[in-house]
């Protein structure tokens, strides 16, 4: 979908500020269910949801690609993002319960995989683009095919463990370095949002690329993620996180000014590659350090999560409004100081870090998984 913003704004005429608003529509509806799904995890299971939210995902998919004005897409946008939001709490809490079933640590291997969607979706909507298709085919195509993939996987998931139960400890005050790893997290979640859904945007309007060469700018931001990824656990046992997210921070401010200031749009692409090998990291760090910050990771691990998942919502939002009053490019320019304000958080996280949690006990993770 983010790669056919573009053509979305042609369909419909939507302005920045109204992609914005659309963007936020969506993200409410997400962090309304990712708020409220705790209950049910704990009575239904990350399979059951997984069977149910998954075919209701690519369903308001095919909704959005339909939808032939403004106040029928915010509908099909909403309910889009309850259906995402419950996959998403969903598919972290069945990615621990696969980690328990094999007694090793396997979900980097999984926000991998995740990065590997992205690009793979992106280069459909680039394909898409160049055979012509509009935007109302590629999405309604994407979710037909979609649809009994989905249902087809759903037989495979894993029947959940029984949840531990949150002890009253465990609801205590968490340290003031949790809230810190929430900071940066947010601050690299805006990034990654900006990149999103604005990049395309900025490739087309600011920098005249054609609509085709537009939409690559994010699956080449999603391979240097997708290569960091697969290669961060091994930094970080080298370098330390301290280290890794002050170089991270700098990377990000750097190659996105790049981006930004590029003369043309194939070296701005180009950018886009660094930019996502210098943000992919910090996320997973933030998450990984918040569960040894407690004796219980669950409350830490929340805590850090929803703040993450409002600078996902609040970022795109905010460049959609600034580009208003300025421009697109001007706004953009939040992405840099990001870069600049994760390198300085970076400097006050503990020099040395809790060893960090073992397959052993991964059962205890359980409950983080569903909060985050």
């Amino acid at each position: 979908m983010t790669v056919r913003i573009p053509a979305l704004t042609d369909k419909l005429g939507l302005s920045e500020a109204t992609v914005g608003v659309i963007l936020l529509v969506w993200g409410l509806g997400a962090l309304v269910t990712m708020q409220s799904m705790r209950g049910i995890m704990h009575r239904a299971g990350s399979r059951t949801v997984l069977r149910v939210g998954g075919p209701a995902t690519a369903l308001s998919l095919l909704g959005i690609g339909c939808a032939p004005n403004l106040p029928s897409l915010l509908v099909a946008v909403a309910v889009f993002g309850m259906a995402f939001g419950t996959v998403d709490i969903a598919m972290n809490a069945q990615g621990s319960t696969v980690e328990q079933a094999y007694g090793r640590p396997l979900m980097n291997g999984m926000h991998a995989g995740w990065c590997v969607g992205a690009i793979t979706a992106g280069g459909i909507g680039s394909l898409a683009i160049a055979l012509g298709l509009s935007y109302t085919a590629n999405l309604s195509l994407v979710a037909l095919i979609s649809l009994p993939l989905v249902m087809i996987i759903g037989r495979t998931y894993l029947p959940e463990p029984p949840v531990v139960r949150t002890t009253a400890k465990a609801r205590r005050r968490l340290p003031a370095v949790v809230y810190l790893l929430g900071a940066i997290m947010f601050f690299a979640f805006m990034v990654e949002g900006t990149v999103a859904d604005w990049n395309g945007l900025f490739m087309r309007d600011e920098l005249g690329a054609p609509e085709a060469i537009a939409a690559l700018g994010y699956p080449v931001f999603e391979v240097g993620m997708l290569l960091a990824r697969l290669g961060g656990d091994r930094l970080r046992e080298r370098f330390g996180v301290r280290g890794i997210m002050t170089v991270s921070g700098v990377a990000t401010a750097a190659t996105f000014a790049i981006v930004l200031t590029a003369a043309t749009p194939l070296i701005a692409v180009f950018a886009m590659f660094f930019v996502g090998l210098g943000v992919a990291t910090i996320s997973p760090m933030t998450l990984s350090l918040a569960g040894t910050a407690t004796d219980n990771p669950g409350p830490a691990i929340a805590q850090a999560g929803a703040m993450g998942y409002a600078g996902l919502l609040l970022g795109p939002v905010a460049i959609g409004l600034i580009s208003d009053f300025t421009s697109l490019r001007m706004a953009l320019g939040i992405a840099v100081v990001l870069g600049v304000l994760i390198a300085i958080a970076a400097r006050f996280l503990p020099r040395h870090e809790t060893t960090t949690t073992t397959p052993a006990h991964v059962e205890e993770r359980t409950p983080a998984g569903v909060a985050a």
